[in-house]
């Protein structure tokens, strides 16, 4: 009988040079792990980096308010409709060959991200970008789940936490640094996730060694199509919605009415696919179906605010984006911080719904008060606010996907961890759209309601600032319409937030339905290979 480490952790079966019965140490856990931070890294890094240029970039590209949303949007939309189809071809082929696949086609993205001439084109390459990193999200924590047992997982899960928290606040303090320097200019915010990706790709090669699976391949296309037609419908809907046309209108009722239709096909399709892209079995677990929705309202407040903060600090605040970057540290470093050493304490006492709760407490306050700031709010105000939300996020992100894993068989861990980062990446993907259209009337109704403040003359320079369609270059504009711009900058985006915390109050409320079960202290692989040959039943779910 095979040996574990203190760990439970069981060295992966049959892999290049190495015997199936070796136990893997720390150092050789860090060591696969290693390839998989990189390669997050990188995927996060160019969602963020980019987050304090885009006023610039979409003013250099001419675009207006939804580019910029579009920019963001097309990388969620695409991250958000692959993530179960990269979910469920882990459970079925090489774990390795996918996260390889995907680092080659998160380059790609970048590479005519960085040559792009029109916001249009932008946005396209956002997309290619995004298919990569959907994969690499999604695969680095299957990878690890097959790996290291749910009860030493949160030990490891804190340097997922901690590789997004340094991403995430060094990509906009990199990103702004970029865009200040005349010599580089934007275009590199879009480059400079390359050699990490490149260096990813060899260290997986030298360190990650994984089974090779052995299941015929059945991808169900018919649900991925179906998944992605009824996201990307309800995406276009949230987008233009409130700024093409009313929210009840003719428009609203044929794409909701269409993305409906096209759920229930999707829905009529899984029930009968060999190969679900998502199993319908695995909602009849409570602590599944619940994570899931849990997930898809964390999704609308993490990615709001670390999308909007950036228009905030730049077009409210008169920051560089430089500077930008810096003013959110106190968020990343709450998130640094519970992320961590919540997955530390888990590691210790197995207890892990706690953090759950308090979490989405933290959030929900965070946002509720980010809902007060105004364009001359003290910044230690706002700093506090932020700390507040980055850790309550740090809590709930990383254990709602361990709560999950620990409820499924092996085959289909893929699946199962796919489902809660689909859902968490959809609920950003329409958070963002959504909250980008409603942004743009409540900045159009405080600069309408305040306009009278201004001088005739005033009023009609103003007038023509506010009618490009174009984010506005501050710093071009006199005193008086400047500070009332800055001002209805200030308070529209501060609605947002508000709008967001009874989004984070009901995560909140769903997580104390969660039961919470024991995690398990064997890792998906040791599971498999401790089952008998002719062994094909499976256990029971909850």
């Amino acid at each position: 009988m095979a040996t574990t480490t203190p760990d439970g952790v069981r060295a992966q079966a049959e892999h290049e040079g190495g015997s199936g019965d070796a136990p893997m140490t720390h150092r050789q856990i860090m060591e696969a792990l290693s390839g998989l931070l990189l390669g997050m890294f990188a995927a996060i890094l160019s969602s963020t980096i980019v987050s304090n240029a885009l006023p610039e970039i979409i003013t250099d590209l001419g675009g207006g308010q939804s580019a910029y949303t579009w920019v963001v949007t097309a990388a969620l939309l695409a991250m958000t409709a692959s993530t179960p189809l990269w979910g469920k071809l882990a459970d079925l082929v090489s774990k390795k060959a996918l996260v390889q696949i995907a680092l080659v086609i998160y380059i790609v993205g970048s590479v005519f991200a960085g040559v792009a001439q029109n916001s249009g084109m932008l946005i396209g390459a956002r997309v290619v970008q995004g298919l990569g990193a959907g994969g690499l999200t999604a695969l680095a924590q299957i990878i690890m789940a097959a790996m290291i047992s749910p009860r030493e997982r949160g030990r490891y899960s804190g340097y997922l936490g901690a590789t997004f928290a340094v991403a995430t606040v060094g990509g906009p303090l990199v990103g702004g640094v970029i865009t200040d320097t005349s010599w580089l200019g934007w275009r590199w915010c879009l480059y400079v996730g390359i050699p990490f990706a490149l260096f990813a790709l060899f260290v997986l090669q030298k360190t990650l060694h994984l089974p090779e699976s052995r299941r015929k391949v059945k991808v169900d296309w018919a649900g991925a199509f179906f998944i992605t037609a009824a996201v990307s419908l309800l995406l276009i809907w949230v987008t233009f919605a409130d700024d093409k046309y009313a929210w009840l209108s003719g428009q609203t009722y044929a794409m909701v009415g269409g993305a409906l239709a096209l759920t229930l096909v999707f829905l009529f399709v899984e029930s009968r696919a060999a190969e679900p892209i998502i199993p319908l079995r695995l909602f009849r677990n409570r602590t599944i179906a619940l994570a899931s929705l849990a997930s898809l309202l964390v999704g609308v407040a993490m990615f709001a605010g670390t999308v909007f903060f950036s228009q905030y600090f730049q077009l409210a605040r008169d920051m560089s984006p430089t500077m930008s970057g810096v003013a959110t540290i106190p968020m990343i470093a709450g998130l640094f911080v519970s992320s961590t050493v919540s997955g530390a304490i888990i590691t210790r006492t197995g207890k892990w719904k706690s953090w759950l709760v308090v979490g989405g407490v933290l959030v929900t306050a965070g946002l509720g008060l980010l809902g007060t700031m105004r364009y001359d709010t003290p910044y230690w105000h706002i700093a506090l606010y932020m700390g507040l939300m980055g850790l309550g996020v740090g809590m709930m992100m990383q254990n709602l996907v361990l709560s999950t894993q620990n409820q499924v068989a092996p085959h289909e861990l893929g699946a199962a961890s796919s489902v809660v980062t689909f859902f968490r990446s959809l609920g950003g993907a329409m958070g963002v759209s959504a909250l980008g259209s409603v942004m743009t009337t409540r900045i159009s109704h405080y600069a309408t309601d305040t306009i009278g403040t201004l001088s005739p003359e005033e009023q009609a320079a103003a007038g023509k600032a506010m009618g490009t369609g174009q984010l506005p270059d501050m710093d071009a504009l006199p005193g008086p319409i400047r500070t009332w711009l800055e001002s209805a900058y200030g308070h529209g985006i501060a609605d947002i937030f508000l709008y967001v915390a009874p989004i984070a109050f009901l995560a909140f409320l769903v997580t104390l339905f969660i039961k919470e079960v024991p995690l398990r202290t064997t890792g998906a692989l040791e599971q498999a290979q401790a089952q008998a040959p002719g062994a094909e039943k499976e256990p029971a779910l909850g």
